[in-house]
């Protein structure tokens, strides 16, 4: 790809942003134009320049305050459907890139990635192309060897994935509406539909399933 790729970051460190910067600046076919800290002001940058007329991929992050990023995602593929969005956090590649392919993404790097592969990856989703790593393929071949049979897991909404996660990481509810900005009650109902959806009776019972699933949620 010869044009410029415009790239939109989306972190909430500052001191990431800079460095991402820093990185992306050894591509002369690489510029950042835009960044934003928070998600509802990646969607308000991604609205100031018109999506795709300003914007060629938008890099994000997972854990942003007002709106996290899966939410950021969702809302840029409703709105903006033609604009790339790679995923870049730390969060596990095994339990977070197969459900933001399926939201929308188009492709999913851990922030430990060598930044020849972080830049090769906005070129690739920028020119209409897809990234998926090892992992990311190993876990998507892994689900099609399943069956097309959905299992608990695939049946759960976006919220309720964000709540089970928190819920087989040991949070506790009042814990979970604090960070995903919900009330308790509706953490409890949340954690009602995801205990039915997966068969199981307790967070114990809950936790166990995770950890029988091999990480692949």
């Amino acid at each position: 790809m010869n044009a410029t790729v415009r790239v939109l970051l989306g972190d909430d460190h500052k001191i990431v942003r800079e460095g991402l910067k820093m990185v992306l600046a050894d591509d002369p076919h690489l510029q950042v134009v835009a960044e934003a800290d928070t998600g509802p002001g990646v969607l308000d940058e991604v609205q100031k320049r018109q999506g795709l007329q300003g914007i060629d991929v938008v890099l994000l992050d997972i854990a942003l305050p007002g709106m996290d990023g899966l939410d950021v995602l969702q809302a840029l593929r409703r709105d903006w459907p033609g604009l790339p969005v790679l995923m870049l956090s730390t969060y596990p590649e095994k339990q977070y890139a197969v459900r933001c392919i399926q939201l929308g993404a188009s492709g999913y790097l851990n922030k430990s990635t060598d930044p020849d592969e972080l830049m090769a990856a906005l070129r690739r989703v920028a020119a209409g192309g897809m990234h998926v790593t090892p992992t990311t393929a190993e876990a998507l071949a892994s689900l099609v060897s399943q069956g097309r049979t959905k299992s608990g897991i695939e049946l759960l909404s976006h919220r309720e994935h964000q709540v089970f996660l928190l819920l087989t990481q040991g949070h506790t509810v009042s814990e979970i509406g604090a960070q995903l900005s919900l009330a308790p009650n509706t953490v409890s109902t949340y954690r009602a539909r995801i205990l039915e959806k997966t068969g199981t009776k307790n967070d114990v019972e809950l936790a166990l399933y995770a950890q029988s699933i091999g990480g692949r949620y």
